[in-house]
This record gives structure tokens, sequence and C-alpha cells, in this order.
């Protein structure tokens, strides 16, 4: 039976949520331009065995506001006191593997271990990843130009958003969310972008992290995972086979099963 969609207050602000399974509770969040449909491979895996979480960033999908790096953090906790969850796992893919560690970072108490797919560069280098992949001014030119259509028309060939599988249902998937997408950080000024978290507090980290990248990423990213996964104290490395940069939707059984060997490794350590 499809889970219906469920709204939360942060603020003044409604925000679409999902809640399906029950067990260890792993909240999903997602990147830039989807948004939590994106995760429907892990959900459908997943929820047998966990209590999947996931929600629309604010400004995407079907939530409200405008798009805000810098509330990401106040969303996620709201989520969680709604939901009573005093403690979870967060998977974050992209710009969301940059909201995840923030969040866990600000709140470790809250956060029992991370995982952070394909995330930008949290390092600070300047010859680093992150502005390499694409420029928000260019995309902002293009919708103030030509629209947003024109946005959608460039984004879809950019290797961010190629898909590897061959999937009709995933390319189906990856095209209604990007349709969706309002784009209200493309025609507006909002909220700044969180600062870099740099090597000195990500070797303080102490929570258990699995860095994810698709093999077939951009060299950007896979190159930023290389050096997260190096300098976070407790970290584990994983490449998802046939895969780009979306790896959940180009190979989610190898995805999936990633994840869960992560958990059962960490829930025995634990014990």
């Amino acid at each position: 039976m499809q889970t219906r969609d469920a709204y939360f207050l942060s603020g003044a602000v409604r925000l679409r949520f999902r809640d399906e399974g029950e067990g260890m509770p792993v909240v999903f969040i997602h990147g830039w331009t989807v948004d939590l449909d994106i995760w429907e491979p892990q959900a459908a895996a997943l929820a047998g065995s966990m209590r999947v979480i996931r929600l629309d960033r604010r400004g995407f999908g079907l939530s409200g506001g405008d798009p805000d790096l810098a509330a990401d953090c106040e969303d996620l906790r709201a989520l969680l006191d709604a939901l009573q969850v005093t403690r979870a796992v967060l998977v974050g893919a992209s710009q969301g593997a940059r909201v995840a560690l923030a969040f866990a970072m600000r709140e470790p108490e809250r956060v029992m271990s991370i995982v952070l797919d394909g995330p930008p560069d949290e390092i600070g280098d300047p010859a680093a990843t992150g502005g390499e992949d694409f420029s928000i001014e260019e995309f902002r030119r293009l919708v103030r130009e030509g629209g947003v259509d024109a946005f959608r028309r460039a984004w879809r060939e950019n290797p961010l958003m190629k898909l590897h599988s061959k999937d009709a249902a995933a390319h189906a998937l990856l095209a209604s969310m990007l349709e969706r997408y309002p784009a209200r950080d493309l025609v507006g000024s909002f909220g700044a972008a969180s600062p870099r978290a740099g090597a000195a507090n990500l070797a303080r980290f102490a929570t258990p992290a699995l860095v994810v990248n698709g093999r077939f990423d951009t060299n950007s990213r896979l190159q930023a995972g290389e050096r997260l996964a190096r300098v976070l104290p407790h970290a584990e490395r994983v490449m998802i086979p046939d895969a780009g940069h979306l790896p959940n939707l180009d190979n989610p059984a190898a995805y999936n099963e990633a994840i869960q060997s992560f958990l059962r490794r960490q829930s025995r350590a634990a014990a």
C-alpha cells in the first residue's frame, strides 16, 4: 500500500514527509532539484526492516518556503521532534549530504551514524570540488532569459543528472521530480549556503560514517568523496558499480545492500 504524504511545521513553514516501516529510524535527505520521491527504491526495499523517514527540504518538491541550507538543520530537528525520534541514522545525497553532515556536527547526540552519498567538497580546498560541476549564476541567467524550462533542458544534460540505468521507471521518476522543482533558488536570492566543514572540524567528527559514490560519478565528486573519507576518523568508503551521481536510482540493489551492510556492522560494534 502506498504511503500517503504527511506534513509538519518548522516554524511557519509547512514541509512534506513520509514515514514508513518500523525499527531503526533512518532519515533520507535529498539533493538539489529533486525531492523525497527520489528515495522510492529505498523505501520499497528497506521499510520492511527499518523505519524509513524522508522529507522534502524547504523550497523543494511539495514543501513550502524558500530553499535555505542554513535552515535545513532546523527543519531536520523539527521533523525528528515531531516524530518523537531521539536518535536516527542520516542518509544524505549530494547537497543533502552537506545537510546531514552539518546536522550531525551540530547535534551529534541525535545521530547514530551517517551515510554521505556523492558529497560536495567539505575540506575547503579552492582547487577541489563544488564549483566544477555547474554554475548557479549561469543557471540563474538561463532562467532570466529563457524561463525555468531553459534551465531544466540544460540541467537534464549535466552529468550530475545523468542516469546510467536503462530502467524506464527510474528515468520517469527523475523527470517528474525535475518538472516539479519550483526553482525558487534560481529566481531570487535566498539563504546563503552553509560553510564547508573544514578539515580541522572533520578530524574531530566522532560519528561513524559511510562515504558513497557511484563508480561513474563526476571526477570532482569522486575526489570529494575520497578526501572526506580520508579525513573523517571513523569512515568507511564504498563505490556503487554501474552507477553515476545518482547511485540509488542507477543501482538500487547495490546501494541498498551497502547501507544495510554498514548499519549491520554498526549495530554489531555497538553491541
